[in-house]
């Protein structure tokens, strides 16, 4: 329990003893205490996350009662993304501005499910004529990935990457994209509620349909490794897999295996069907895209500070994880829509793929897979742009205070 009654007695009592940051693992090992001070980068200590009774010998205990005063300030250089021992609550001084950043215009984008107006989408779906039977299979086949997918990758940032994260700029925007993540599965459940779906086989299809199963099965073994409690970085072997876990969520998983979806549903709404579901994705593929863009300046941060990661046997694996990740995709595009609709096929989205693979090597310093590809949906770009989004669709658009601090150029 806290006492204020002479906290200055205690700190002159405690003289003897260098003071050791907050959210270190507090140890009384003497050689680890001489260093407390500076608090340099180094392995995270194996104490760090247990619980009191689970520390080893000689470990304090592991709450804010023995915070000690007197330490020494934070320095910019103390700060590394993973394996550093600086204060993860010292938010200031920023090393890297770059993820504050992308926190602020992930708060200035911020939006909500319901307040898109869904009625054209309630009616088009009730009218039997409406919208063909293909149609109406991108859409809830697209519904029942997506539902799955959010969840997935909202799992493994809470359960797996915010562990090993070791930077507080990093860790608030994971905390941001957290919550965007629970929005977007907000997102499906509103629409799947809106159109009286049948939220069993929508919220199942990850367990009933190959097409949707066969890409969360790709995912969880990767989030589940990261998730064991006994596992930490701070070895090659270990670092490689935290390093391959983000490739395979942000660069795979959100990088590539949600393209087909989102071309999809956004034909439909170019088409002026479905525009409320449609507005809905442009929401959460911009959401979406700026995700991969912190993950990717993530990795490519780990890249610098750990160049030892990075050989040329680990990047032909990524490069070959990458190849299997597009089969996968173009699999899914051919379930989803074994015949041409909305002027799209499988094929079309084959050459995408592979178009949209080289763009994601090359961000991550991997030689692109696929000369010559080119990009069939051009229009992409658009969904991105704030301003052409007003007019964009045919149905309300909410205006945001802060949306004028975005730049998507």
């Amino acid at each position: 329990m806290l006492s204020w009654d002479d906290p200055l007695a205690t700190v002159g009592n405690r003289a003897a003893k260098p003071a050791v940051r907050p959210g270190m693992g507090i140890q009384e090992n003497d050689d680890l205490m001489a260093t407390a001070g500076d608090a340099p980068c180094v392995n995270p200590d194996p104490t760090i996350g247990m619980r009191e009774a689970e520390a080893p010998a000689g470990a304090g205990a592991l709450g804010i009662e023995d915070i000690e005063m007197g330490a020494k300030r934070i320095r910019v250089d103390d700060k590394k993304i993973i394996n550093c021992r600086a204060d993860l609550n010292q938010l200031v001084p920023f090393k890297y501005q770059w993820a504050w950043q992308k926190y602020l215009d992930g708060c200035a984008n911020h939006w909500m499910p319901q307040e898109i107006n869904m009625s054209a989408d309630i009616a088009l779906w009730k009218n039997p004529n409406g919208l063909t039977e293909d149609e109406r299979t991108i859409i809830k086949r697209n519904l029942g990935f997506f539902s799955t997918a959010d969840s997935l990758v909202a799992n493994n940032l809470v359960l797996a990457v915010y562990r090993h994260i070791t930077n507080p700029e990093c860790r608030q925007y994971l905390l941001r994209q957290s919550f965007e993540e629970a929005v977007h599965t907000h997102a499906y459940q509103y629409c799947v509620e809106s159109l009286g779906l049948d939220e069993g086989e929508i919220f199942n299809m990850y367990r009933e349909v190959p097409a949707v199963a066969r890409k969360a099965e790709w995912a969880l073994p990767f989030t589940q490794y990261l998730a064991d409690p006994n596992f930490k970085t701070g070895t090659p072997e270990n670092d490689r897999r935290l390093l391959r876990e983000l490739i395979a969520f942000y660069v795979i998983f959100e990088g590539i295996f949600f393209y087909v979806g989102f071309v999809q549903v956004l034909s439909m709404g170019r088409r002026n069907k479905m525009t409320g579901t449609a507005e809905q994705f442009q929401y959460i593929l911009r959401d979406e895209s700026m995700h991969m863009n912190f993950g990717i300046d993530v990795i490519n941060q780990i890249k610098i500070e750990n160049p030892h990661l990075w050989t040329e046997n680990f990047k032909q694996e990524m490069v070959e994880m990458i190849r299997e990740a597009v089969q996968l995709e173009a699999q899914y595009a051919h379930d989803t829509m074994p015949r041409g609709v909305l002027g799209l096929n499988a094929p079309m989205f084959e050459e995408y793929l592979h178009f949209i693979a080289n763009r994601r090597c090359s961000q991550i310093g991997l030689p692109e897979q696929y000369p010559g590809a080119t990009n069939p949906f051009p229009w992409m770009s658009e969904v991105l742009d704030l301003k052409k989004e007003k007019n964009f669709f045919e149905t309300r658009v909410t205006e945001y205070q802060t949306g004028g601090a975005l730049n998507w150029d």
